[in-house]
């Protein structure tokens, strides 16, 4: 022992995990850095979205702006509309971020006396400046409906692009948390919901109510009666709100079998609608469930125990009519009789589930195990019971379906909670689960019938005054339309990709490929007046490049811009290749030789 001591003391244990433990230690060290580098990154901010209007100014001023040589000085004035709220703000950028329907009046000066100075817009209009004395202070205004771009025009120069983006007004928003889109109230149950919605809206939120509809009655004798609520904390002006509603299903007037149907409408201060989806809220119909309608017809022995079912609920009801005029014996003997009844009911309804013995109930089985002395025999079989298969399981003594038994157990709970009710002498909280025990049943009753329609070939009787004539000329001729996408704007898209890639590499454009981009740029304007943002800087490098005053990041820009436009092209059915079968041929053969031998 001494030996080996001094040999263990001098050698060197290697530690497997300082390994691992380094490498784990530098990973997290440059996750942190990473992290940190990318929290000091800025991002960019979505212009669509916001309501922070100095945010959109600052973030829009950041873009670089070529002016004409001529202008002195630039003050955009952009006046809004008075339902957004927003306040006037002034500019000196003739790139433009305003609400839709605002107000955006030029003025200019230049620093030197012009003859003429308009704006040209991309849908071809033309707005002229009003200009003073000198000729050197320009002014005009105009409003703002939609998206595009501009130029302005002093003399007969043309400036560059410069976009205009009309931010539109989006449509309040209706979000609805409780109750669900579908709610039946159970007898028992409190005839009465709670309603809890959110609503949003970019510049405010002026009306806000629900419109309540309750349907009642069947057949060709169903009323409707309409009727309006409104919210109780609901306060115009406000863009976000969380507003409740409790919805008494007895103070609109519900009877059962009524259904309701809401709905909640808002209005923002600019005059847009919006509503929520209609919600359905049903009262459980007690009279439609005691009706003996469809029960003569079904069968084996389930009426006799619906209508068992429907007296227990009959003499519950009366019991507690009576209660008032019979002493408290009585009442408590007659509630412990109907607790027998429906006592006995279950086991009838259990035989159908194989519980032989009252001690199961609703399908749930309590096994007393009385030979607590055995252990070891106890633990063999329960773990003989995981691997073997028992044919004396009750569960399994029936030959109903999965669903059936699920909801025959749901039914003999339902039973054995009224039964509890009814035997402690409560027969008013044993009513409700008496009405769902019963409604589970019927719902049995008709998954287990089975309905043949009544079906007849009625013909569209014949007018015998054109009978044999002859007269087709009401009959039209079958005509088949087709639509089908003209695909030249993509291959021409393309092929001006294909001539601005040769003239990054030649340095020389060719007649014929002006003549492309000429047709490019035009298609590229369309798009530009709907999205400015995201193509006006393209256009104007197309333009450029045109023009011949172009650079390299110019014709970036504008492939760019057209890779943007250009779909992606569809996949076609082709025919593959054939697969080579020489080595399955060698092996049907090899194999039929050997089945030979």
């Amino acid at each position: 022992v001494r030996k080996i001591e001094k040999v263990l003391v001098a050698i060197d244990v290697h530690n497997p995990f300082k390994r691992r433990f380094t490498i784990s230690l530098i990973i997290l060290l440059f996750a942190f850095l990473a992290s940190y580098g990318l929290y000091k990154i800025p991002y960019k901010t979505n212009l669509a979205n916001t309501n922070d209007r100095s945010l959109l100014s600052s973030t829009l001023s950041a873009t670089p702006e070529k002016r004409p040589a001529e202008i002195k000085n630039i003050h955009v004035v952009i006046t809004p509309p008075a339902y957004t709220g927003n306040s006037v703000r002034l500019q000196n950028r003739f790139n433009l971020l305003a609400e839709e329907g605002a107000t955006v009046a030029w003025q200019l000066q230049t620093n030197m006396a012009v003859t003429e100075v308009s704006l040209v817009f991309n849908d071809g209009s033309i707005l002229k400046l009003a200009g003073d004395n000198e000729h050197k202070s320009w002014n005009t205004q105009k409003l703002i409906k939609a998206s595009g771009f501009y130029q302005v025009k002093i003399n007969s120069k043309l400036s560059d692009l410069y976009k205009i983006e009309a931010v539109k007004d989006r449509a309040p928003t209706v979000s609805i948390q409780s109750p669900k889109p579908s709610t039946y109230i159970n007898y028992g149950q409190p005839e009465r919901l709670q309603l809890n919605t959110t609503l949003a809206d970019d510049y405010g939120i002026v009306a806000a109510s629900i419109s309540a509809t309750i349907s009642s009655g069947s057949g060709e004798g169903v009323n409707f009666k309409e009727q309006k609520l409104s919210f109780a904390n609901f306060a115009p002006g406000r863009r976000d709100y969380r507003l409740q509603k409790t919805i008494d299903c007895k103070a609109l007037g519900m009877k059962p079998g009524d259904e309701l149907y809401f709905f909640i409408s808002t209005t923002d201060n600019h005059k847009q609608e919006a509503r929520s989806e209609v919600y359905i809220v049903t009262l459980q119909d007690t009279t439609d469930m005691m009706s003996l309608e469809g029960v003569v017809m079904s069968l084996d022995v389930k009426p006799d125990l619906f209508r068992s079912q429907r007296q227990i609920i009959i003499e519950t009801e009366q019991l507690l009519k009576d209660r008032a005029t019979i002493t408290a014996e009585a009442f408590k003997k007659k509630s412990d009789e109907l607790g027998v009844d429906q006592k006995l009911l279950r086991m009838r309804y259990g035989k159908f589930l194989g519980e032989e013995t009252n001690v199961e109930i609703g399908g749930e089985q309590h096994h007393e195990e009385e030979h607590a002395d055995d252990d070891n025999a106890n633990s063999a079989d329960q773990l003989m019971e995981q691997f073997t298969h028992k044919h004396d399981n009750a569960e399994d003594a029936s030959f109903f379906d999965p669903a059936t038994k699920k909801q025959l157990k749901a039914t003999l709970n339902e039973m054995w909670n009224a039964e509890l009710k009814l035997r402690t002498f409560l027969p008013k909280e044993a009513l409700p689960y008496e009405y769902k025990a019963l409604l589970l049943l019927k719902d049995l009753q008709q998954k287990s019938r089975a309905y043949v329609p009544k079906t007849g070939f009625k013909t569209t009787p014949l007018k015998l005054d054109k009978r044999l004539s002859g007269d087709l000329s009401k009959i039209a001729q079958p005509i088949s339309k087709e639509s089908f996408q003209n695909p030249g704007n993509s291959i021409v898209v393309r092929q001006a990709m294909g001539s601005l890639e040769q003239l990054k590499a030649s340095g020389n454009l060719k007649e014929s490929s002006k003549e492309i981009l000429q047709q490019a740029y035009q298609q590229l304007s369309v798009w530009a007046a709907n999205q400015p943002a995201a193509y006006l800087v393209s256009l104007s490098s197309l333009r450029k490049i045109l023009n011949d005053d172009y650079r390299i990041k110019d014709i970036n820009h504008a492939e760019r811009g057209l890779q943007k436009m250009t779909e992606v092209a569809e996949k076609l059915p082709s025919s593959g290749t054939q697969p080579n079968m020489e080595l399955s041929k060698h092996y049907f053969m090899n194999l039929t030789k050997s089945g030979r031998q």
